[in-house]
């Protein structure tokens, strides 16, 4: 059982490792899918020590920045939805200071502050990361990012910055007793405070968890079910890279173009309807388990 946060679920610790050539970590981890906390993985890159608050309030802070606050998973009108806009440096001072809750994710600096990317190093530890899309993830002490998976199925390398984040991790093996919501890459249930009378199968589902520290980066492997908590006020940077098989691949084109297409379009149409029966949907196909 857990004795890193309140869940009483079944989640495992996640090993530590320093060192792993590339074989290693492909025969171990990448293909067994199994999550790994990596305290080397950026060791050598600039933006350990360059990317401080100071420094991208003073370079970017009146960048024009989308931020999104908890309704953003939300069924309704708000699903998917922006909360405003706001200069960086005010959402800077938002967070850290005051800890109001909104957050930044999937925040690109290749196309957003393309110079950046020279401050983050791409290791040889798998072919194909993407040179395209380096995420940033923000968000103020507290802040919670509901459980989901990455829709375009790719393995992920998620490196904490500026403080500490608590992971819940569950394998794609687990979706039906997660109570996943189809169309969707989302379950609703709180796994840090779960109503096992409502989801009673939530109680068998195995998972991990993990405190990510500064410096350290996580390997979440592709599809893999992510509950984050900011444990402090901080940052992140998410590598990505596609799976090594093709057919995860081509499930992770296939989201990003159908699913998540009909899933939006039918939310603007009818979205407490379209969230009635995407809910009861997940119960049957649970039931089925």
């Amino acid at each position: 059982m857990s004795k890193i946060g309140h869940s009483p679920l079944n989640l495992k610790s996640i090993e530590r490792v320093t060192g792993l050539n590339s074989q290693s970590f492909f025969e171990n981890f990448a293909e067994k899918e199994k999550p790994v906390v990596l305290t080397d993985f950026a060791q050598s890159w600039p933006a350990l020590k360059n990317w401080t608050p100071q420094y991208f309030s003073e370079k970017y802070g009146d960048n024009e920045v989308q931020v999104y606050n908890g309704n953003f998973s939300k069924p309704g009108k708000s699903y998917m939805g922006k909360a405003m806009t706001m200069k960086f440096s005010e959402y800077l001072e938002s967070i850290l200071t005051s800890g109001k809750d909104l957050r930044m994710f999937l925040y690109n600096i290749v196309s957003k502050a393309p110079e950046l990317k020279d401050d983050v190093i791409l290791p040889p530890l798998m072919k194909g990361f993407s040179k395209r899309f380096l995420f940033m993830f923000f968000g103020p002490k507290g802040a919670v990012t509901q459980i989901h998976y990455d829709i375009d199925m790719s393995h992920v390398f998620h490196t904490a910055i500026v403080g500490k984040k608590r992971f819940v991790l569950f394998p794609q093996s687990e979706s039906q007793k997660l109570y996943r919501h189809p169309f969707t890459i989302r379950s609703y249930v709180n796994v840090d405070d779960p109503d096992l009378e409502k989801f009673p199968l939530l109680k068998d589902a195995e998972g991990y968890e993990v405190i990510l520290n500064p410096g350290e980066t996580l390997f979440i492997p592709s599809g893999f079910w992510h509950h984050v908590v900011y444990e402090e006020a901080g940052y992140a940077i998410s590598l990505r890279c596609p799976h090594h098989k093709l057919h995860k691949r081509v499930e992770g084109i296939f989201n990003l173009l159908f699913m998540q297409m009909v899933d939006r379009l039918v939310n603007k149409v009818a979205p407490e309807k379209w969230y009635k029966w995407k809910e009861k949907k997940a119960f049957k196909l649970a039931n089925q388990n």
